[in-house]
């Protein structure tokens, strides 16, 4: 027996955005911009970026859905900072495995910035430093060290989705 086709997920206005700091390895940030696209998330990318925009690895793993998220590039954070966050600090949710805080304690709202690190070393230790309050972690069992960039980004914006339809 055929499934029903699923409801599609609510646009939000506006869209959450999902952050990448420093981006290293091109597949995931080629899969964390499809999900972006199919959930109609923002991508910004805040560089140094560890490869180039055109990589077939990137491009592949988008699949066909770049032309659907047009993401963002900002040379560093202070661009970042300045040209999209403008001083809404509250829009911010900084992932990292040493919060106390989880995603599931988090309020989210519409235009929301998730933010992620580079997938070695996290996000950098100044930023974190400047906003403590502003971190949140994804749980996982005991002695585990992180989930994959493209996963932890995913799972992130459909708990932030989670908590507005809840609301």
């Amino acid at each position: 027996m055929p499934m029903p086709p699923m409801p599609p997920l609510p646009l939000v206005d506006p869209p959450l955005q999902i952050v990448l700091v420093s981006p290293q390895i091109p597949p995931n940030t080629g899969n964390v911009a499809r999900t972006c696209a199919v959930t109609g998330a923002g991508l910004h990318l805040v560089g140094p970026l560890g490869f180039s925009l055109d990589e077939k690895s990137l491009l592949r793993a988008g699949l066909d859905y770049w032309s659907e998220i047009a993401p963002r590039v900002h040379r560093d954070w202070p661009e970042f900072e300045a040209t999209a966050l403008r001083g809404q600090i509250e829009k911010l949710h900084l992932f990292t495995a040493r919060a106390d805080r989880t995603l599931f304690d988090a309020t989210f709202a519409p235009g929301d910035f998730l933010v992620f690190g580079h997938e070695q070393l996290g996000l950098p230790p100044a930023l974190l430093a400047a906003w403590p309050e502003r971190q949140v972690a994804i749980p996982m069992r005991e002695g585990m060290r992180s989930l994959n960039l493209a996963v932890a980004a995913g799972v992130a914006l459909y708990a932030a989705y989670g908590s507005l339809r809840a609301r």
